[in-house]
């Protein structure tokens, strides 16, 4: 792989020129860490609380990673009237007190790592002590089902030691859910919080009033129980869910904090002509920097001597080392494999590719898919919703009930649709897996723009190639040399290629390239000339020696032997280009050079074609040499002699067959049929432009990763169906039993701690189901 197949990266944002965008006052994206979001109702309150302030564009809350993006107008507002937004809307944004190193290639927020890490910790804490005293709790209530031991101990006495048990899991495990329901209610809106606190507070306070006055229900004819166990355990297996959410939530951005972790620490840089080692933010540009076998490469940069093989599948997900020499980039955290080397430090901080990968990946995993709004819809209403069916379940027991039960039955029925309607599951089923996803997808070489583009990408059912540069590796090569009978090989190429070594022209580099393994002898060249559009001479060795086209041949009046007619030829009709070589007035060899087909293209547009997939090829070629490559690489439909703008209009075409279309591109005139497609897929030795265009970048210049791009759509969503299916159905169907819908058939009650526990396994059924696609691979 040479320096010309680097990946590349798109800039963060690219404008068209003339563009009334480009006229208008240019959006500022900002990203905040929201602290105190627990559900979908939360993120979807403070989502529309940012969209409704003046100056904001755009607003996206996501729960999984607890982040707001937002596009706002400069002019209008900054950084710290969101923050107000937000805060009026009852959350916390968390700004680290002390800056990030901007010259650092993937600064750290060590504040953020350290509070999501004190959280954690204390979370654990509120649930140990929660199900410690749960465990306590359970056994005492459950005298009440041994009347000879119950009548060992006062009940009144067992009640309030039961009080004195419950308090610390209600004011110290619990205490959040009932500050957070508080400040809901004190913004007019509801949350998972809400259910859980009026669920758990109305048991505690019947227990309360059933201990501290038992006798008026007594009066009432009604036996005055107590919940505390529901209470004290309801709190416990909430607990234990977020505790697994928790940490299942730290794995959906594995991909993120490995990235972060491939960064080098040190750099081994030249100063003052001494070799000093520096930490990595003390790296500027222009600094040389030394590698050694081993080593990590510090930061991006371009090689002024020295040679070796590195290990770039951090960044394009592939598995063989590359060979790198003097004039060939490198990247900031690639392995070094064999050689040592110097280079030039081009770029640092947040311009490294690695920074750049993990700021696409970070966007990405922030972003919200359109399959999302449904359950964004449901979201906002769905706890007003809940609370509504609770009280109409609490009236309905309470009326229809038998007089000495009505109560607690309406009671334990009321708390049990509270609790296990809970909408975790159906904040996170998107988010999660859209996270872990992009994650993988950047862990192979595949960089996906946003949530939007993998959803996209999962409808295709067209692929639209791009020929030279995707198809083909976009560069001439030698594909055939035919020499005059008698001619000693290794003399001959050593003549020739010593010619072209003086030239700059793309046909002659192929014959440098061609003549390398064969390791030729240097020649001395005198009296080059370059004939335009024809070929070149030069002197060389003392011999005359010229390689052009077949018009440099009529002008020098150089005849063809009819070998080499016929070779010549047969290289035409398979629409290759031919050079001819003369050796001292006499023709001694043709070469074929065309733009040849990578070798992993037609193993990868049959595994395309294998998923359904109608791949179409597109070139500027005339049709002949497209019917070529087409028959190569298994393709059987191909636009022909297509102007670059053309190619816009050839995805318009095949658009208004009814196709949703990903078109496959590389080079500046293919920027506008990116844009156009449904899903654009950018090639990594293609343009920044093309890039910016695209909706996935690819890498490395392979066509495997569109097929890892379409799978890996295709799993994620997949992922996210069933998330949403396995919500959706669980509160369907959870909310009427709860209600005890079907007690006049079975006579079967929810209990409300059943409800708590299975609310709790349902997020982290969730999650570890996107989980799932950290460990897919392509089939």
């Amino acid at each position: 792989m040479h320096s010309s197949d680097s990946p590349q990266i798109p800039p963060a944002s690219a404008e068209p020129a003339g563009s009334l965008a480009a006229t208008a006052e240019a959006t500022h994206t900002d990203i905040l860490i929201i602290e105190g979001m627990t559900c979908a109702s939360c993120s979807n309150f403070v989502e529309r609380a940012l969209s409704r302030t003046p100056g904001v564009q755009r607003a996206t809350v996501n729960l999984a990673s607890e982040k707001a993006t937002i596009d706002y107008l400069p002019s209008q507002i900054d950084r710290s009237g969101l923050k107000a937004a937000v805060e009026q809307a009852g959350y916390t944004v968390h700004e680290p007190v002390t800056p990030l190193v901007a010259s650092a290639p993937l600064a750290k927020d060590e504040e953020l790592e350290e509070r999501k890490a004190q959280a954690y910790a204390h979370l654990r804490r509120r649930f140990q002590v929660a199900v410690g005293l749960a465990l306590v709790i359970m056994p005492l209530s459950m005298l009440m089902l041994w009347p000879s031991l119950l009548s060992r101990i006062s009940t009144p006495l067992l009640n309030y030691g039961l009080l004195l048990l419950t308090l610390p899991v209600l004011l110290y495990s619990g205490r959040e859910f009932y500050v957070a329901a508080w400040k809901n209610l004190r913004h007019g809106t509801a949350s998972m919080d809400t259910l859980i606190a009026v669920g758990t507070g109305a048991a505690f306070l019947y227990s309360l009033a059933a201990t501290v006055a038992p006798h008026f229900f007594m009066r009432q004819g009604l036996m005055p129980e107590v919940y505390y166990d529901t209470t004290a355990t309801i709190i416990a297996l909430i607990l234990l869910g977020k505790v697994l959410e928790s940490r299942a939530k730290q794995q959906t951005s594995a991909a993120i904090k490995a990235l972060m972790g491939l960064q080098a620490k040190t750099a081994r840089v030249l100063r003052n002509g001494q070799e000093v080692d520096v930490p990595i933010e003390q790296v500027q540009l222009g600094d040389e920097v030394l590698v050694r076998p081993g080593e990590k490469v510090a930061t991006d940069g371009v090689i002024l001597s020295g040679q070796s093989s590195l290990d770039e599948a951090m960044l394009t997900g592939e598995s063989l080392p590359v060979e790198k020499r003097a004039g060939d980039v490198v990247f900031g955290a690639t392995l070094n494999k064999t050689g040592a080397f110097r280079f030039r430090v081009t770029k640092v901080g947040a311009d490294t590719v690695l920074a750049q990968i993990v700021r696409l990946v970070e966007e990405a995993q922030g972003s919200r898919a359109p399959i999302q709004r449904l359950a964004d819809k449901i979201s906002a209403v769905f706890v007003p919703v809940v609370i509504v069916i609770a009280i109409s379940t609490f009236a309905a027991w309470f009326a229809l009930a038998e007089p000495g039960q009505r109560l607690p039955l309406a009671l334990i029925n009321f708390v049990a649709v509270l609790i296990i309607a809970c909408p975790c599951a159906l904040g996170l089923a998107t988010p999660t897996a859209i996270m872990v996803g992009t994650g993988r997808g950047a862990e192979q070489g595949v960089l996906i723009r946003n949530a939007e583009a993998l959803e996209n990408a999962y409808q295709v059912n067209t692929i639209l190639l791009d020929k030279t540069g995707t198809i083909t590796r976009g560069e001439p090569a030698v594909t055939d040399f035919v020499k005059e009978v008698g001619q000693v090989e290794a003399e001959l190429l050593a003549l020739l290629v010593a010619l072209e070594r003086q030239s700059e022209h793309p046909l002659a580099e192929a014959v440098v390239r061609y003549a390398e393994p064969t390791k030729v002898s240097a020649l001395p060249v005198t009296d080059f000339r370059a004939y335009e559009g024809r070929g070149a001479g030069a002197t060389v060795a003392g011999r005359a020696v010229l390689i052009g086209n077949l018009r440099l041949l009529t002008e020098q009046a150089i005849h063809l032997s009819p070998e080499l007619q016929q070779a010549a030829n047969q290289l035409l009709t398979e629409a290759k280009t031919v050079l001819y070589a003369a050796v001292d007035g006499e023709l001694v060899a043709v070469f074929g050079v065309a733009d040849t087909v990578r070798e992993t293209s037609a193993a990868a547009i049959q595994r395309l074609q294998q998923q359904g997939l109608e791949v179409v090829m597109m070139t500027g070629d005339n049709a002949q040499t497209a019917a070529r490559v087409a028959g190569q690489v298994g393709i059987s439909r191909f636009f022909a002699d297509v102007l670059p703008q053309d190619k816009a209009g050839k995805v318009k075409e095949l658009q208004a067959e009814g196709r949703v279309v990903a078109m496959v591109g590389d080079g500046i005139n293919d920027a506008p049929a990116l844009a156009k497609a449904d899903v654009g897929i950018a090639m990594g030795s293609g343009t920044d432009v093309a890039m910016a265009a695209a909706d996935i970048t690819l890498m490395r210049s392979d066509l495997q990763g569109v097929v890892t791009a379409i799978g890996l759509s295709r799993q994620t969503m997949r992922t996210i169906r069933q998330n949403l299916f396995f919500a959706f159905v669980y509160n369907t169907l959870g909310i009427p039993v709860a209600a005890g819908l079907l007690y006049p058939l079975t006579g079967w009650l929810l209990s409300p701690m059943l409800a708590a526990g299975a609310m709790a396994l349902s997020s982290v059924s969730v999650l570890l189901n996107s989980l799932r696609l950290r460990t897919y691979h392509i089939k």
